[in-house]
């Protein structure tokens, strides 16, 4: 750590010292209170920055904490305090209020009284049963009023859209001790619905958005199904702005339903972005629009995409993209049709040519695919789709008899189911701290052309994070397992094997770098696979967090893992964390370093590593 930054945290800590030696209370809180009752009035009273001057200063600050005590008493329940103020001492007064707080007040029974006309009885049974009011509870306000709010949330929910409180009236009992809370609700006409009112500058179909309601016309009015309709125009992140509400009383129609009004804000038509990815021996280091480069592959490269918005009218996304690089260079398109044909639901086809220029293989092709993605929840989906590629494999084999390598050069075309499923339950999805995340895949795959083979790739990977010391400290880990059935090494098209190494994978190995190699040190591929990374997560200061972790995986020649052909690999890392994420950077080295390894890989991108 530098000079300069451990001079700036002595600073801070000295500053902080300082305020919490200069602070004291208003005035001192004298009587005999249980702990809880004295910490609030400790805290309504408040601090000061410094002692009063003269007894006159001391008397103000006594008579401004009492009156302060006194309503956080009456708030309380306790409707007949004592509070005398005091101030004691000539050089150096002191500010004092003795509280002697008296009985605590308790509830008796409220009262609802419906402005005429009242809601319908099953809505009035309903709503009473929610007040949440227990005579012989202490009369606090925070109660009442919490009542009061859940009254008029449970008529909104029912479908009574315009219902608000009145003035309520409250009764202190000094004789008997008891509060008496009064509520006087008006809760308007049961609202039903009609259909929706667009307003837009933009394309936006009003069809396609009135199909995306999760009502019919003549339902009863209900806020989540209000709040529903704009996540999912929310979700599609085509508009810079997205409003739904209710439309006012005085818009009520002929028919007694009301509209929906929605307002959208489109984002510009078209944008246009570039992302440069620079990398060497020891190091990747990605700028430009996040999640340009390709993280699973590493190596230089220059990417320019050109993005259309709501071309058609339906919050769709056109994207044109041309990659130069080192090892994936592609030129293509993907359109996304959110909300195809149901809600969440999100279609998308892509077309590309590729160009893949790896140490194992080389593939020139044309690449077709049709996905459909329905979302679950708010950030889980499934999946489904197929694929078609068509082109030349130029692969790095083996021959199995003098096992020397060879140049194999195959012209396939390959047909690919593909199915998969994300289980998110992690509190956050750049820098998760609790709960667990599960993925797995199964692509069923028929290859043609100058070879025939018919085989099942699947995968599934699973992490965790555990919060310690209220998640200063993370401990993540992850496990991934793959495996290839029904095929040969020698015919499973080379793009279709298991290679591991990399930032996504075992850090302080290069792209395909573990596993298994040809006599010429190329990797050769395997048909499964094994992962594993352990890390621990620790806030450091500010919004700065440290990392060591250690990463392992195996690539083996059968369809279950090989675990005795392990890779290992250490590392420690640092985060920034911003609000939408953190930039990560570590550095790895291989435990285990074989010829023509790196010493090092220094990875940054946005994100943790998993």
């Amino acid at each position: 750590m530098s000079h300069k930054a451990l001079f700036l945290m002595s600073t801070a800590g000295f500053l902080a010292l300082a305020t919490a030696a200069q602070a004291e209370p208003r005035a001192q809180i004298r009587g005999e209170l249980d702990g809880e009752l004295r910490a609030q009035l400790m805290r309504a009273v408040g601090d000061v920055d410094e002692p009063p001057s003269n007894r006159f200063e001391a008397r103000r600050r006594a008579r401004a904490a009492m009156e302060s005590a006194e309503a956080l008493l009456r708030s309380e329940g306790y409707y007949q305090p004592t509070l005398v103020d005091q101030v004691e001492g000539e050089d150096t007064p002191v500010a004092i209020i003795e509280v002697t707080p008296g009985p605590r007040f308790l509830l008796a029974d409220y009262g609802l009284n419906w402005t005429l006309p009242p809601p319908d009885q099953a809505t009035d049974t309903a709503v009473r049963g929610e007040v949440g009011l227990t005579t012989g509870d202490p009369g606090r306000a925070v109660d009442v009023l919490a009542a009061e709010g859940r009254i008029v949330a449970g008529l909104t929910r029912r479908g009574y859209a315009d219902a608000e409180a009145g003035r309520r009236r409250v009764v202190v009992n000094h004789a008997n001790y008891t509060v008496t809370p009064n509520f006087n609700i008006d809760s308007g006409p049961l609202v039903r619905l009609d259909g929706i009112q667009l307003r837009t500058r933009g394309p936006t179909n009003p069809d396609w958005v009135a199909g995306l309601a999760p009502w019919t016309a003549g339902d009863v009015y209900d806020p989540e199904q209000v709040a529903e309709l704009e996540r999912r125009l929310t979700e599609t992140g085509v508009y810079d702005g997205v409003g739904v509400a209710l439309s006012p009383a005085d818009q009520t129609l002929a028919d007694g339903t009301r509209p929906v009004v929605v307002t959208l804000r489109d984002r510009p038509a078209r944008t246009l972005e570039a992302a440069i990815t620079l990398s060497t021996a020891e190091a990747i280091v990605t700028a430009g629009r996040a999640g340009a480069a390709p993280s699973n592959t590493g190596g230089s490269a220059i990417e320019g995409t050109w993005t259309w918005y709501n071309r058609f009218g339906r919050a769709d996304t056109l994207i044109w993209q041309a990659r130069l690089a080192e090892i994936d260079s592609r030129i293509g398109a993907t359109l996304s049709l959110p909300h195809w044909r149901r809600p969440s639901q999100t279609l998308r086809l892509e077309t590309a040519a590729v160009y893949e220029n790896t140490e194992a293989y080389r593939r020139t092709a044309l690449v077709l695919a049709a996905d459909i993605r329905q979302r679950v929840g708010k950030t889980s989906y499934y999946s489904y789709g197929i694929g078609l590629d068509g082109g030349q494999y130029d692969e790095n084999r083996f021959d199995p008899v003098t096992q020397a390598p060879i140049r194999l050069t195959r012209d396939l075309v390959i047909l690919t189911g593909r199915g998969s499923f994300y289980w998110d339950r992690s509190n956050d999805p750049l820098n998760p701290t609790s709960g667990w995340r599960v993925t797995a895949s199964a692509q069923p795959t028929a290859v043609a052309g100058e070879d025939t083979v018919l085989f099942l790739r699947t995968e599934g990977e699973v992490s965790g994070y555990l919060p310690f010391q209220e998640a200063k400290t993370v401990l993540a880990g992850r496990v991934k397992l793959g495996s290839i059935i029904g095929g040969e090494e020698l015919t499973v098209p080379a793009d279709r094997l298991f290679y591991s190494g990399g930032g996504g994978s075992v850090r302080g190995y290069e792209y395909q770098g573990v596993g298994p190699r040809l006599p010429d040190n190329t990797p050769r591929g395997g048909l499964s696979l094994f992962e594993t990374s352990l890390e621990v997560r620790r806030k450091v200061f500010g919004s700065f967090q440290g990392v060591a972790f250690v990463d392992a995986g195996a690539v083996g020649f059968d369809e279950t893992p090989d675990f005795s052909a392990m890779r290992y690999a250490a590392g420690v890392g640092v985060r920034y964390l911003l609000p939408f994420g953190p930039i990560r950077a570590d550095v790895a080295i291989p435990l285990d370093k074989r010829e023509g390894d790196p010493s090092f890989q220094v990875y940054v991108s946005l994100g943790q590593a998993f």
